[in-house]
């Protein structure tokens, strides 16, 4: 077993680390101006000071309370730099994986071009796969690799045994193997980002602790320090474990808690320093447990279960201790000792190793986990860039991104996943530090498909339908709401069974969509963003942002807000409810994230406007299919006939007495109706419409059956087919975008060069054969052998017993009936570009009907 090496540091509290490498030199001069003004002197902040300075922005400022390295990146500097590219491209989406392919770009160029030495070690990384459905997890992350930068491959036992010789292969199956991964230290890094910042003219202002901010009517900043007040256009919170006492300076509750992490380094093993070259980095995701060789010995962290780990909550009640900088926490063997004895089944030379430190320190998390950042909805010219479970490897690419984005008024690319406006007021404390914990402890967990997390659920946003039906159905969670994914009957096997394939919820949401496509159902919309904007220029704002028209009073429309670059930032629908007010609409993950564009473009453009978030006064239900209109026209005097209440329109009338306003549209493509009403009438409307349609056979609906309905109708979504990746014309959004309308519209510019130019690929409708497997979204699509494009989103058709997916490929390979093939855990299977809508909408079967019986 392990030597009592370990003993004799259990109870020790390490202080006063001895950091290694060159000095940090902080300016003495100060400025009473700056453009903008970074707070931290971690190595995100000092990333993002550097890459600010490096674009040419003058008037950058670093703000340090101590000294650069303080905090959390000083934990890291202990052991000599943690740094998992693979752990990121394992768990995040396509662009969080750009995030650490660009950091390790940003250390590359540092090392070449600063000649600074940053201790960056790349002997690539190996995740194990001891069960088999971690190899489907392989397989399943493998078809995301193909469209990305990031080299990756599974391999087998014998090249896993080849690479890193000291394991024991007995349950061994596979490998996910990433070459260009490996570690940094984290001291040496940050200097070298810090010599570069000041290089291209950044000021590195230390110890120099914010003492107060102050917004000013303007938009800019007064910055109080103990050396004086800065005046600032902008600020950037980046102060790591710090930023919830930032972020209280100006009333904000940032939602982020420190949890405490050890991993434990050993002596010199004879064994490890026979090797010829290093080993790479090693995950064991049963044993929850990371490990890499450190000089001639090994480092070897594991995360705990959330029933062990532990939360630093005192700091979350009674603040970040004042002068806590470089100091670590007193270490806990027992509450790891589980996974040491895992890591030692695993490399049985630990089990004679002499353990020479246990540490233990800070990290900082977010609900999810992942990082915040960008700009704050509510502040203006407040930014954050907090959060970071994994700084050292986000660092790099989140200094370019928020650069970028700072400079050019635009995120240089979709980050949707690390808005900090995904939160909101639902995100309490007891939130946080129960996700907190469930995220640590599930960090190396199988991550499924569809996957949902149940700790701190339900929040105090719940519609009020939620008692009504959460013994019905399989709840997801959407912007702190519950919202019914599929119901189940009496007999069904109910609750959450997360697969790589079809699962429980495959035959029950199969009726639920013919529930829809042929008699009528209920589905509770409440978690969609909603605001009122009204005021004289209202019209003159909407006209700006939005490249549709505006609609007439009594109607809606589909409208799409455009970056400066003509990327699709936001898809809203567009009501008129009365003259120069309006109701907007957009999807729950995107609602302070538009808001805060809409608003910021009305204060830019000086208009007299009123805006108001009204997402949680008011309840949403959509009642569609071919009965609805039947089923409505029971409980209101207002016709609901095709001539009278056209698709698109909408009305304020009153539903079993109960005022409500209601719009023609459906998300499904069917007839139907979204009612929006006040939260507390929920029930009663419910009830009201169930006890309706009960000759018309009326049942709830989930959003898995509206998703595949919607991908029948040839329907995009935000964030999947559409986001700050694409422009409308590639992703077939042509009828929403207005290029002649008078307005000059944000993007009308950039779009017409767009246009000019040609497009280099499109969106496609797929449907492919496959065994008990569906697409999901981000898969690769192979041609001629090589991976020439991505899958976007994807449902099986009911309607057709086939899978459907939206995809984009090269214009030459979007033709109807060009064939191609897409990857799904590890197989390529045929598919071939349709003619979209795969299903015709109700409106335009209407359509044609009543013109076939005009020719007739």
């Amino acid at each position: 077993m392990l030597r009592p090496g370990i003993r004799r540091l259990r109870g020790l509290r390490l202080l006063g680390f001895p950091l290694r490498g060159f000095p940090g030199h902080p300016q003495s001069r100060w400025k009473d101006r700056a453009e903008t003004v970074i707070i931290g002197g971690g190595c995100v902040g000092v990333s993002l000071a550097y890459h600010l300075a490096k674009a040419g922005m003058k008037d950058v400022v670093l703000l340090e309370k101590s000294e650069l390295t303080a905090g959390s990146t000083c934990y890291r500097c202990h052991a000599y730099g943690i740094s998992f590219l693979a752990h990121l491209h394992f768990h995040c989406a396509g662009e969080e994986r750009w995030l650490s392919t660009k950091s390790s770009f940003t250390y590359e160029f540092l090392l070449a071009s600063l000649l600074q030495v940053v201790g960056f070690h790349q002997p690539g990384s190996i995740r194990i796969a001891t069960t088999p459905v971690r190899v489907d997890e392989f397989k399943y992350q493998m078809t995301r690799t193909g469209w990305h930068a990031t080299e990756q491959y599974i391999i087998e036992p014998e090249k896993i045994q080849e690479m890193f010789p000291l394991l024991n292969m007995n349950k061994i199956l596979a490998g996910l193997y990433n070459p260009g991964d490996g570690h940094i230290d984290p001291y040496s890094l940050t200097m070298a980002l810090a010599a570069g910042a000041r290089k291209y003219g950044a000021l590195l202002k230390y110890p120099a602790p914010v003492t107060s901010l102050k917004p000013r009517s303007d938009g800019t900043w007064d910055v109080e320090t103990p050396h004086g007040s800065m005046r600032a256009n902008r600020i950037v919170n980046a102060a790591g474990f710090w930023a919830r006492e930032v972020g209280k300076m100006i009333g904000l509750e940032h939602p982020l808690i420190p949890v405490q992490h050890q991993y434990i380094i050993t002596s010199t093993i004879p064994e490890v320093k026979a090797l010829k070259r290093e080993l790479p980095v090693l995950r064991d995701l049963e044993g929850s447990f990371y490990l890499r060789q450190e000089r001639d010995g090994l480092l070897f962290g594991p995360y705990e279960s959330q029933e062990k780990m532990k939360v630093q909550d005192s700091w979350v009640t009674s603040g970040v201790p004042p002068g806590f900088g470089k100091e670590l926490f007193e270490s806990d063997l027992d509450r790891i000792m589980e996974h040491v004895e895992a890591a030692m089944d695993l490399v049985p030379v630990l089990k004679k190793a002499d353990i020479i430190r246990i540490v233990n320190g800070p990290i900082t998390y977010s609900p999810d986990i992942l990082p915040m950042v960008g700009p704050h909805q509510g502040v203006r010219n407040y930014w954050v860039a907090v959060g970071f479970g994994y700084g050292i490897i986000h660092a790099g690419g989140v200094g370019k991104y928020l650069s970028d984005w700072i400079l050019h008024g635009e995120p240089p690319f979709d980050l949707i996943e690390l808005d900090p406006n995904r939160y909101g007021k639902w995100t309490t404390t007891e939130y946080t530090e129960a996700k907190a914990r469930e995220s640590y402890g599930f960090n190396n967990i199988v991550g499924y498909p569809k996957e949902e997390r149940f700790a701190g659920r339900p929040t105090q946003r719940v519609s009020g339908l939620y008692k009504t039906l959460e013994s019905k159905c399989s709840m997801g969670f959407h912007a702190g709401w519950e919202q019914p994914h599929w119901f189940y009957k009496p007999g069904q096997d109910a609750g959450y069974r997360p697969s790589f394939h079809r699962t429980n919820w495959f035959e029950p949401v199969g009726s639920e969509y013919q529930q829809v496509m042929q008699r009528v159902g209920v589905i509770d919309l409440s978690p969609f963003g909603k605001f009122n904007i009204k005021g004289k220029d209202s019209i003159r704002l909407l006209d700006h942002v939005f490249a549709n028209v505006i609609p007439k009073v009594g109607f809606t429309n589909i409208s799409h807000m455009l970056t400066p670059k003509g990327r699709v930032y936001a898809e809203l629908t567009v009501s008129h409810q009365s003259p120069g007010e309006f109701l907007l609409v957009t999807g729950s993950g995107s609602e302070l994230h538009d808001l805060r564009w809409i608003e910021e473009e009305a204060i830019k453009g000086g208009c007299d406007v009123e805006i108001k978030n009204i997402t949680d006064e008011l309840g949403v239900l959509g009642v569609t299919g071919p009965y609805s209109r039947k089923v409505l026209q029971k409980l209101t005097s207002e016709d609901l006939s095709d001539n009278v209440f056209k698709f698109l329109q909408t009305k304020s009338l009153k539903v079993s007495n109960i005022p409500v306003t209601a719009i023609r549209i459906s998300y499904t493509g069917e007839l139907g109706w979204e009612l929006y009403h006040r939260q507390e009438d929920s029930a009663a409307l419910y009830d009201a419409i169930m006890n309706a349609g009960q000759e018309e056979g009326i049942d709830n609906f989930g959003t898995y059956a509206m998703n595949a309905l919607r991908l029948e109708k040839a329907f995009r979504a935000w964030g999947l087919e559409m986001n700050c990746d694409t422009n409308p014309l590639e992703a077939g959004l042509e009828s929403f975008v207005k290029l002649n309308k008078p307005a000059d519209f944000i993007g009308k510019q950039a779009l017409k060069q767009i246009k000019a130019k040609g497009l280099k690929r499109r969106l496609v409708c797929l449907t492919l054969a496959t065994d008990d497997v569906d697409p999901e979204g981000n898969e690769s699509i192979w041609y001629d052998g090589k991976v020439v494009g991505n899958t976007t989103s994807g449902s099986y058709s009911y309607h057709i017993q086939k899978s459907l997916a939206f995809a984009y490929v090269p214009v030459e390979l979007s033709k109807v009936g060009q064939q191609v093939e897409v990857e799904l855990l590890g197989k390529n299977y045929p598919a071939v570009v349709i003619q979209e809508p795969l299903v015709l909408t109700e409106p335009t079967r209407s359509r044609l009907q009543k013109k076939d019986l005009l020719e007739k």
